[in-house]
């Protein structure tokens, strides 16, 4: 599915979610949850107070490079789309299959929730459709884009990443992350499709399609959800993720070349997160797919795993 065009973000009532319980609400969310969102008409959601045209304000991106000393060494926050280095896109999206059965799970729980029924969404063209909704400011998104890169690239090809942070004055911040503005990816056995909602100041970016935009707001609230929100990943119909999958904190301080570096160590807790959640998605994914390709969805630790999938309980039904 082709990217979203950038267009006005929607209403300030949505807000990126902390990993567990526990964790801190971010910026956006306190600001948030101290706003009423009010609107006297039917209009499209994503038309709020962001929405262009009719004598709203400007939104002046200020771009802004900041350099963070971290631990005594120095990491340096992206605010604008950099290409990503040969030898951290390697580690991300081809890690060996050795790691990948090594970590299996990682100890990690995956967080995902299995959706009622069995019908797979699928694309005119019979891939099962992958959907997130996210935003380039929030520490949980940036944290979870490693996961999903990963677990994608076993089914099919990006290209046109970027390296991104996450917001510095949140929590979390600086977040090692990349964006998928101006990404593609291509495969055989799914359709992935990402909308990132705002940049990193907070300005609207993208829009969803008509139809990510009904997919999120008719999963992203009760009975699915208690609060809406993203990260938000949906797996053609059969699972959906609404928080991300670890703790940002592990990120915290850490480059991509450190990160990429860690990836290749099966006992750091980096590696446990970042590849036993990747795990998790593709053992969702190969259960929309039939277990296409063999490759992938064959292997001990991902039948393990969909099995595990298979037997939790449904939300929203």
């Amino acid at each position: 599915m082709p990217q979203s065009p950038r267009s006005p973000a929607p209403p300030t009532r949505y807000s990126s979610r902390p990993a567990a319980a526990g964790r801190p609400l971010t910026k956006k969310q306190r600001r948030r949850q101290a706003q009423r969102v009010t609107t006297a008409s039917a209009r499209p959601w994503w038309l709020g107070p962001y929405a262009l045209g009719g004598g709203a304000l400007a939104v002046v991106a200020l771009i802004v490079v900041v350099v963070v000393l971290v631990t005594g060494s120095s990491v340096q926050a992206v605010s604008v789309p950099t290409p990503v280095p040969a030898s951290v896109l390697a580690a991300v999206t081809h890690p060996s299959a050795g790691l990948l059965s090594g970590v299996g799970s990682g100890g990690e729980s995956g967080q995902l929730s299995r959706l009622s029924g069995s019908s797979v969404l699928k694309d005119s063209s019979g891939k099962p459709e992958v959907i997130f909704v996210g935003a380039e400011y929030c520490p949980y998104c940036a944290a979870e884009r490693w996961s999903m890169i990963m677990a994608l690239s076993r089914f099919g090809t990006f290209t046109g990443l970027k390296e991104m942070s996450s917001e510095s004055n949140d929590v979390d911040p600086d977040t090692s992350t990349f964006t998928f503005v101006d990404s593609a990816y291509t495969s055989q056995w799914v359709d992935f499709s990402s909308t990132e909602l705002y940049d990193r100041n907070d300005n609207p970016l993208q829009t969803p399609d008509s139809q990510v935009e009904q997919i999120y707001t008719t999963y992203d609230q009760p009975p699915y959800t208690a609060s809406n929100g993203f990260p938000f990943l949906y797996i053609a119909g059969r699972f959906v993720l609404f928080q991300t999958s670890y703790d940002p904190a592990i990120l915290q301080g850490l480059s991509w070349k450190q990160i990429a570096g860690d990836l290749g160590d099966p006992t750091s807790n980096v590696t446990q997160a970042i590849v036993g959640n990747a795990n998790y998605l593709t053992a969702a994914i190969c259960l929309t797919t039939g277990n296409k390709p063999t490759s992938v969805c064959e292997s001990g630790v991902i039948q393990g795993i969909e099995a595990g999938l298979n037997a939790q309980a449904t939300v929203g039904s």
